[in-house]
C-alpha cells in the first residue's frame, strides 16, 4: 500500500529500515509508511491484516515474526475499535515473548463521544463491550509495558523517541543514506507536461472528432449542412481534402444516381440477392455484391481513365489509338454495350455528357472519347461510350481541368482508384435497395434451375 510512486520514494520504501509494522487497515498503513519514515530510519516490512471481523491473520502472527527476526529492532502496531487481539499482544509483552521495543496505538478512541455504539467503516471495528473500546486497550497495552502515546496526533513523536533511544544505545546503527532508483515519470504526467509524446499508431487528415464539433477536413459538420453542400460537398471533402465547386459536386451526385442499379441481373447484384435469400444479414449480402466488381463489372472506370488518358497524353490520334488497341488484341475500357448502341443510346450517357460538356471549363479527355466513339460505332454500331467510359474521361477532365488539382494530384488521384469509387459507392445503394427488397417480399433460398445449366460430364468409360 505504498501509494503513488512519488510517496514510495517519499516514505524511502525503496530500501529497508529498521522498524516493523502490523496494522488492521491498509489505508493507514500507507499513513504509517509516512510516519515512520519521518521518524526513524524507515520500514523494514509492514502488514495490514485487514479490518474483517475474522482476519485471515492476526497481530501476534507477524508480531512474532519480527520478534524472531534480527533486522527489525522496533515494533509498531496500529490496532482499532472493536475485537480483542490487543489483549493477546499485551500478555505477550507481560510473558516476554515480545521483548522489542513496542509502539502501539489503537485508533477509534472518539467512539466515546457518541450516546450508542457506532459501527466504522470495517466490519470488526465495532465495540460490543467496553473491553473492546479503543481507550481500554490503549490503557491495557500501556500497562503491560507498550510505548502508547497520549492521541494518534503524538504517534510520531512517540516512534521517534524510542527510536532514538535506540540509536542511544547502540541497538540502531544508521547507516548511509542511498540514493532511490531511478523511477520513470508517470506516462500520463509526462505526457501533459509536453516532456514526451506518443508515437502515433497512423494518421489521418480528413476528419477530426476530438473538439466540440466534428470537422470534415477542418470544415465543422453544422457549417456543411448550413452551406447544404450535399453528398457531392461531403465527398469533396472527405475524399479530396476540400471544398470543391458547386458544379464538380453536382456531376458526382449525377454519377450517384446513374451508377446506383442497373437491374437484378447483373452479378452484383445478383449475388447480393442471393445472400439476401439465404437468410444473410445487411452488411454480409452488400459485401457479396460488392467482392464482384473488379475488370469485368464495375472496375473498367479506372482502367478506362488509364487508357483515354494514357493514349491522349501520348499524341495518339483517336484512330491511332483504336488501330493499336486492335493490335494488342485488348479492349477499350468504357466502350461497347450489350443493349445499348448508336441507334438506341444510354439515356444516362447522354445526360451526364450534356452536364459536362455544359458545365466543365474544359473536357479533352471527352472530346477524344467521343472521337474515338465514332471510330467504334463506325464498325459496329454497340460500340458506344458507355456509362464507364463518359464517367471515367470527364472525372479525368475535372482532375485536370478543374484548378483544383495540380496535375500530380489528378495522377495520384487515378491511380489510387478514386474514379472507381463512384460506381462502388453509387451501386452499394442499389445492392442495399436489393437487400430490402428480397427481405420485403420474404423471398426463400434461391437455388439455380438446372435446366439453365450445361452439365459438361467426361464420357464414361466401359
Amino acid at each position: 500500500t505504498g501509494g503513488m510512486m512519488d510517496n514510495i520514494l517519499h516514505s524511502k520504501l525503496y530500501r529497508p529500515g529498521s522498524v516493523a509494522y502490523v496494522s488492521r487497515s491498509g489505508g493507514m498503513s500507507n499513513e504509517l509508511n509516512n510516519i515512520i519514515s519521518k521518524s526513524t530510519n524507515g520500514v523494514y516490512e509492514g502488514v495490514a491484516i485487514g479490518g474483517d471481523r475474522y482476519p485471515g491473520t492476526v497481530f501476534m502472527d507477524h508480531i512474532l515474526r519480527y520478534q524472531a527476526d534480527p533486522e527489525v529492532k522496533m515494533i509498531v502496531l496500529l490496532g482499532e475499535v472493536g475485537g480483542v487481539e490487543e489483549y493477546d499482544v499485551c500478555e505477550a509483552i507481560k510473558t516476554k515473548k515480545i521483548t522489542k521495543p513496542l509502539v502501539a496505538w489503537c485508533i477509534g478512541t472518539c467512539a466515546g463521544m457518541f450516546t450508542s455504539e457506532v459501527q466504522f467503516g470495517h466490519a470488526g471495528s465495532c465495540a460490543n463491550s467496553d473491553r473492546e473500546t479503543a481507550t481500554a486497550k490503549n490503557a491495557a497495552l500501556r500497562a503491560a509495558g507498550a510505548q502508547v502515546p497520549e492521541s494518534f496526533d503524538d504517534l510520531g513523536e512517540t516512534i521517534h523517541i524510542v527510536y532514538l533511544s535506540l540509536v542511544q544505545s547502540g541497538v540502531v546503527v544508521p547507516k548511509p543514506e542511498v540514493p532511490p532508483p531511478t523511477v520513470p515519470m508517470d506516462y500520463s504526467w509526462a505526457r501533459e507536461l509536453g516532456l514526451i509524446r506518443k508515437p502515433a499508431s497512423f494518421m489521418t487528415s480528413i476528419c477530426d472528432e476530438r473538439g466540440q464539433e466534428l470537422l470534415y477536413a477542418g470544415i465543422p459538420i453544422t457549417d456543411v449542412l448550413k452551406q447544404d453542400m450535399g453528398i457531392g460537398g461531403v465527398i469533396s471533402l472527405l475524399w479530396f481534402q476540400r471544398a470543391l465547386p458547386p458544379y464538380v459536386c453536382q456531376f458526382w451526385e449525377m454519377c450517384l444516381m446513374v451508377t446506383a442499379d442497373h437491374g437484378p441481373a447483373v452479378s452484383g447484384a445478383h449475388n447480393t440477392i442471393v445472400c439476401a435469400r439465404a437468410g444473410k444479414d445487411l452488411v454480409s449480402s452488400l459485401v457479396s455484391g460488392l467482392l464482384t466488381i473488379g475488370d469485368r463489372f464495375g472496375g473498367a472506370l479506372d482502367e478506362s481513365a488509364k487508357q483515354f488518358s494514357g493514349a491522349y497524353d501520348s499524341g495518339l490520334i483517336p484512330m491511332e489509338f483504336v488501330n493499336s488497341m486492335r493490335k494488342k488484341g485488348q479492349l477499350i475500357m468504357g466502350i461497347g454495350h450489350r443493349v445499348k448502341s448508336i441507334n438506341n443510346p444510354d439515356m444516362r450517357v447522354k445526360i451526364i455528357k450534356d452536364f459536362v460538356l455544359e458545365n466543365f471549363p474544359s473536357t479533352p479527355l471527352l472530346n477524344y472519347a467521343l472521337e474515338v466513339e465514332k471510330i467504334t460505332t463506325s464498325k459496329k454500331p454497340n460500340l458506344i461510350l458507355n456509362v464507364d467510359g463518359v464517367i471515367a474521361v470527364s472525372f479525368c477532365d475535372l482532375l485536370r481541368n478543374s484548378g483544383s488539382f495540380t496535375r500530380e494530384e489528378a495522377a495520384e488521384y487515378i491511380e489510387m482508384g478514386s474514379i472507381n469509387s463512384l460506381f462502388v459507392l453509387g451501386r452499394s445503394i442499389g445492392f442495399i435497395g436489393h437487400y430490402m427488397d428480397q427481405k420485403r417480399l420474404k423471398q426463400g433460398l434461391y437455388r439455380h434451375p438446372w435446366d439453365d445449366i450445361s452439365y459438361v460430364l467426361p464420357e464414361q468409360y466401359n
